[in-house]
């Protein structure tokens, strides 16, 4: 192990070992849960260790029920991955607290989560030969819009006053970021900036995962491009930034989207494999798309496109973005 690596690893046992101990010390329901301090310099990945996509049914000693979709290890307490399978959020609980046992898919057919995973991976969006475009979730199904903001990898800083201007809106106005693990790596500043916008009240981000590496290649066709990359590992390029998110202090939700929004059958299947909802968009403002009713709107604050934010300034101070601002919880 690189030097480097070795210290950040150092760094990030103890961190969440601390965060572990104060937790425990709460007692009740708070020692389960599984919700340290952000951390004040960047953890690496390897700090969650055995981790693994599972499927269980799980019920608490004070009758909470979950179904868990993975497993791990940090700081040497097993931890769980839970996702309440009605209201689609998630949440890190201590493997302790809980009484599991391995669930089929199909015995959580009826349940949103699951519901949700298999309509977005049976969406197919534009076919091309040897590739989909904007497959999966695009719609919602609410009055309000749903904004998303995608992070991909950039040497440019973080758009600020985007989040400023949803933030004016109204407090914890609600924004799903999806996150690939490159711009946290390269950007642990602006996402602890963001970090502390989310605890002052401003923003309620929801994380959705945009792959750890998000490959691309200028000029490349896209069949041949972003995740359909020769040599690329599908399923380490979702658990990476999953494990790298978990490691820097906040919780994956059930949501993915991929890069460049191009994907492929067995990449939809992988995706869905791991238990979580393909998101696309139905407004992407900068190509052109118009934002209405249930529009999921994406916009890409990393410093790349300052188009899209500029229309994303002027569609919201007209109303043409519907209010009010929804979750991505409730778009399924």
């Amino acid at each position: 192990m690189p030097p480097y690596a070795a210290r950040l690893l150092v760094v990030a046992v103890l961190v969440l070992a601390a965060s572990a101990g104060a937790r425990a010390a709460e007692g009740g329901e708070g020692a389960c849960l599984y919700a340290p301090a952000p951390p004040a310099q960047l953890v690496a990945k390897d700090a969650v260790a055995d981790y693994a996509s599972v499927l269980r049914t799980c019920r608490a000693a004070d009758g909470r029920e979950g179904v868990a979709i993975r497993a791990m290890t940090i700081a040497g307490a097993p931890i769980l991955l839970l996702a309440d399978p009605q209201k689609l959020s998630t949440r890190l609980e201590r493997a302790a607290c809980w009484t599991c046992r391995d669930a089929s898919e199909d015995s959580l057919a009826d349940t949103r989560m699951m519901r949700a995973v298999a309509q977005s991976a049976e969406a197919p969006g534009l076919v091309h030969r040897g590739f989909l475009q904007n497959a999966g979730l695009t719609h919602g199904a609410a009055a309000g819009a749903f904004v998303t903001g995608d992070l991909c990898p950039s040497r440019k800083p973080l758009d600020r006053p985007f989040f400023d201007t949803l933030a004016a809106r109204a407090p914890h106005a609600p924004v799903a970021l999806s996150i690939s693990g490159l711009w946290l790596v390269h950007h642990f500043p602006d996402y602890r900036w963001l970090l502390d916008r989310q605890a002052a009240g401003a923003l309620d981000i929801v994380w959705v995962n945009h792959t750890y590496h998000h490959p691309y290649r200028r000029g490349e066709p896209d069949a041949r491009n972003f995740l359909l990359t020769d040599g690329v590992d599908a399923d380490a390029e979702i658990l990476d930034t999953e494990r790298l998110l978990i490691a820097n202090g906040q919780t994956p939700s059930l949501f993915f989207r991929f890069p460049g929004l191009i994907s492929s059958a067995p990449l939809m299947q992988a995706v869905s494999r791991h238990h979580l909802v393909s998101l696309g968009a139905d407004a992407w403002l900068a190509v052109g798309q118009r934002p209405g009713e249930g529009s999921i709107v994406l916009v890409h604050p990393n410093g790349n496109e300052k188009a899209g934010l500029a229309m994303f300034d002027r569609d919201i101070a007209r109303g043409a973005i519907a209010a009010p601002l929804e979750p991505l919880t409730a778009a399924p």
